[in-house]
């Protein structure tokens, strides 16, 4: 081979071998659709301070699909609307994926109604019950057979489908079981499509994570909801804070893989969410953790505290200081 060729087919050897290494810089993310706008968030600044060198995707397959696909091993870190469930444990333990579990900021779920909508001023758990529940399906239909004060008017659903940790922790608060829904509604794991069919019928009312709700105001109302207490409370940073906004606000979650902790990419990328996190979260609408908070998620990262504090089991109403005290205990 002559010294010209050899040169040539060092220099291709290089290129590909670079292009591969550039190939490998991936983080791959996929889940919630909730916690995506903060994600992406994340993602994009991350990728400007590393400039270019590693790629981020970020789908929203919702959190049940998040993590049918980070339990398979596909990707490196799941968005989750709500904790990891049982049955999920089950199926990343027998793939032997371990994960660290990372709060990263609260969310008010919240209901909206489009803002042409005269007759509602609030609704009760009660009558959300009689709105979503599984026997509604095909029965309560009209305004009216929600309460008489209603007109007789369609009733027109519109929520998350079935893979989606919002539509788990909604049916789990309002109807007492995760999952248990009426089918009959306009459902969608893309939040975007849900403000859409608000924001176009008079009739509609739906349900999604806070921040969608605060870049649609112009097309949207939210709904006030009587908490426990019987106060009526909408949705706020302030109201989750105080723990007043309940049952419906929540913590969200990012998961990232042991496996895929040992890439530096991926290592470098859950390192800045965490030390970003509540400035981006706030950005996004989100109510941020105290910075101690971040402070101790990062701590677990680098100790490799695996599991969940939740234990697999769906809960309603935790509050911020609840979850802070059990992660400082993982």
């Amino acid at each position: 081979m002559s010294r010209f060729k050899q040169t040539a087919f060092v220099a291709t050897v290089l290129v590909l071998g670079a292009q591969a290494a550039h190939a490998q810089s991936v983080v791959r993310i996929d889940g919630s659709s909730t916690v995506f706008p903060v994600t992406e968030a994340v993602a994009e600044d991350f990728q400007k301070a590393k400039k270019g060198a590693v790629k981020v995707t970020v789908g929203i397959s919702g959190t049940g699909g998040g993590f049918k696909k980070f339990c398979r091993g596909e990707i490196d870190v799941a968005d989750a609307s709500r904790p990891i469930m049982k049955k999920e444990m089950e199926t990343c333990a027998q793939a032997g994926i371990r994960y660290i579990e990372l709060p990263v900021a609260f969310d008010a779920l919240t209901v909206v109604i489009n803002p042409k909508n005269t007759f509602i001023k609030q609704l009760s758990v009660e009558q959300m019950k009689k709105m979503w529940e599984p026997s509604a399906q095909g029965v309560v239909t009209r305004w009216k057979q929600v309460d008489p004060s209603f007109p007789d008017a369609p009733l027109k659903l519109f929520g998350p489908g079935s893979d989606s940790g919002t539509f788990d922790y909604f049916t789990e608060a309002v109807v007492g079981k995760a999952k248990a829904s009426r089918g009959d509604y306009t459902a969608s794991e893309d939040d975007n499509v849900l403000v859409q069919g608000v924001s176009r019928d008079v009739n509609g009312l739906g349900y999604f994570g806070y921040a969608y709700y605060v870049e649609n105001k112009g097309k949207l109302k939210a709904v006030p909801i009587a908490n426990k207490q019987g106060k009526l409370v909408e949705p706020t940073a302030a109201t989750v804070l105080d723990g007043s906004y309940n049952p419906l606000s929540r913590p969200i979650f990012i998961y990232v893989a042991e496996n895929s902790l040992e890439k530096a990419e991926v290592r470098d990328f859950v390192t800045f969410y965490l030390k970003n996190a509540g400035k981006l979260a706030t950005e996004a609408k989100y109510v941020p953790l105290p910075a101690k908070s971040y402070d101790v998620a990062l701590e677990h990262v680098n100790k490799k505290k695996f599991g969940s504090v939740f234990g697999g089991e769906p809960e309603i109403g935790v509050t911020i200081e609840v979850v802070l005290a059990r992660e400082a205990k993982l």
